[in-house]
Formats: structure tokens, C-alpha cells, sequence
């Protein structure tokens, strides 16, 4: 009984938790949990202009596009930090990690850094092809999505090679898995996004009326649900493979996360082509 009791005490201050969460994120990978960290505080000054700025686009305020990725982004460059983590300290400080890591970071500080500027600015970051210098910045866009998901199926390559001793299978399964759906159903989702002008497939042309913080369509196709499943597949996967783990045996908890990984894959494709024919993912 006294064993357990630290953890309960951790467990009762949430604010330790964080704490220790985030010592252990640094010491994974420091520069892409320092750069997580910095985006997610990005948050706090985007809320108060939310706040206090009146200005909309496409019915909503011109901050909620910043805020809902730097959250995303945020989140996923310290999913990344803490499987990077997990590999072994040859192949962690090597060469590979570091362009990666470099990448990763370099990226994300463009697609935060131009939809914040253009926030400020008023204007729609994605699909802004009014000129030459928003058509290259689009253009510039969509090649910084690519390589930030892209880093995704390169580490899913080297813990492939390295595999954490410390992990079982279901949940090294897991992860792998999720690196890679996260490469073909995101940015495969988002390539696709990208060519068109806009992510409404038929219905009211505004996230106005859309779902709540989401603001994904529900009087037509809205292309970006299934690319927010595709992006967050990264976290959810590995999050199942870890609770199939601690309550199955090792076979049935491979065959768990197997199953759920086709099936998540087979929803997030049913939910784009439902999309694609104007069809809402939550009607009205």
C-alpha cells in the first residue's frame, strides 16, 4: 500500500504532474520539447487577442485559425520529443535525429510565425493567392506541412531499426503505426486540401454555423475533419496501444492495436469521401 502512495500524492497535484511531465519531455529531446512548449505559450497572448480583437474571417475571429494549430503543432513536436526519446543515445545524438529534429522545428516556425503574421495582418494565411508574394507564401506553406509530417515516417524508420527495449510490442506497434498513418492520412488529407480553393465542399461557405471550436461544416463537406483524424492519429494510436497493454496479453493487445489501426484508417477515408460529396461530418 505504501508504494503506491507517491504516485497518489503525484496523481492529487496535477500541477506536479505537469511538472514532471515536462522535466521528462527536456530530457528526451530538449530542442523540439522547448520548441513545443514555446508554441503552446504562444496560446496565452493569442487568447487575449481573441479576446479583445473584434475582426472575423470567414465568420470567426481571425485568431482561431493561430490558436487551433498552435495547439496542434505544439502538441506534435512533443509527441515527437518523447518517442525520440525513447531510442537509443547512439542513434539519439546521430546525425539522422539532428537533421530531423532540425526539420521538424524549422517548419513549424514557419507555418505558426505566417499564420500568426497574417492574423495580425487580417488575412487568411491558407488559400490566399491574391498576389505573388501570397502565392509563394502558399506555395512555401504547403512545402513546410510536407516536411513537417514527413519527419513522422523517418523516425517511424529508425525506431523500426532501434527498437526501445523498454516498450512492448503492442505499444511499439502502436507507435509505428501511428507515425506512419500520420504521414499518409495527413498530409495525404492535406496535399489534397491544398490543391483546392477552399476546404467547404457545397453548404454555407463560413465557420460561422460550423461545429464548436472545430468549426468544421454542418451544412456541407468539410475537408478538414479528416485531416484533423489523420494528423491526430499520432496520439490517439500510441495512447490505445498503451492502455491495450496493461489490460490484455500480448497477442490479443497486438491484435487490438492491428484492428483499431485499419479501422481509424478506413473512417478517416470513409469521412473524406463523405466530405468530398458535400455530406457533413455532424449535420445540422
Amino acid at each position: 500500500m505504501t508504494t503506491n502512495m507517491p504516485s497518489l500524492r503525484l496523481a492529487c497535484r496535477p500541477h506536479a504532474l505537469a511538472w514532471r511531465v515536462m522535466d521528462e519531455l527536456l530530457r528526451r529531446e530538449r530542442l523540439l520539447a522547448q520548441g513545443g512548449f514555446i508554441i503552446l505559450a504562444l496560446m496565452v497572448p493569442t487568447l487575449m487577442a481573441l479576446a479583445i480583437d473584434d475582426r472575423t474571417l470567414n465568420g470567426i475571429s481571425v485568431w482561431m485559425k493561430p490558436l487551433k494549430f498552435q495547439l496542434s503543432v505544439g502538441l506534435y513536436l512533443l509527441t515527437l520529443a518523447w518517442f525520440i526519446g525513447a531510442l537509443p543515445e547512439e542513434t539519439h545524438r546521430g546525425r539522422a535525429i539532428r537533421i530531423l529534429v532540425a526539420l521538424a522545428l524549422a517548419a513549424s516556425t514557419f507555418e505558426i510565425g505566417y499564420i500568426m503574421l497574417q492574423a495580425a495582418r487580417g488575412l487568411a494565411s491558407h488559400y490566399n493567392i491574391a498576389d505573388p508574394f501570397h502565392r509563394l507564401m502558399y506555395t512555401l506553406m504547403g512545402i513546410g506541412a510536407m516536411t513537417l509530417t514527413a519527419v513522422s515516417p523517418a523516425l517511424a524508420v529508425l525506431l523500426l531499426r532501434h527498437r526501445p527495449q523498454a516498450w512492448s510490442t503492442a505499444f511499439w506497434l502502436s507507435v509505428l503505426l501511428g507515425l506512419m498513418l500520420t504521414f499518409v492520412l495527413g498530409a495525404g488529407s492535406g496535399s489534397i486540401l491544398s490543391a483546392g480553393n477552399g476546404h467547404w465542399i457545397g453548404g454555407i461557405r463560413s465557420d460561422a454555423t460550423g461545429v464548436p471550436i472545430f468549426g468544421w461544416s454542418r451544412t456541407g463537406g468539410d475537408l478538414r475533419v479528416a485531416h484533423f483524424l489523420g494528423l491526430h492519429v499520432l496520439q490517439i494510436l500510441p495512447v490505445l496501444g498503451l492502455v491495450a497493454e496493461r489490460w490484455v496479453s500480448g497477442r490479443t493487445a497486438i491484435f487490438i492495436v492491428s484492428a483499431v489501426a485499419l479501422a481509424y484508417g478506413a473512417a478517416t477515408l470513409f469521412v473524406f469521401i463523405q466530405a468530398l460529396r458535400g455530406i457533413p461530418f455532424i449535420p445540422v
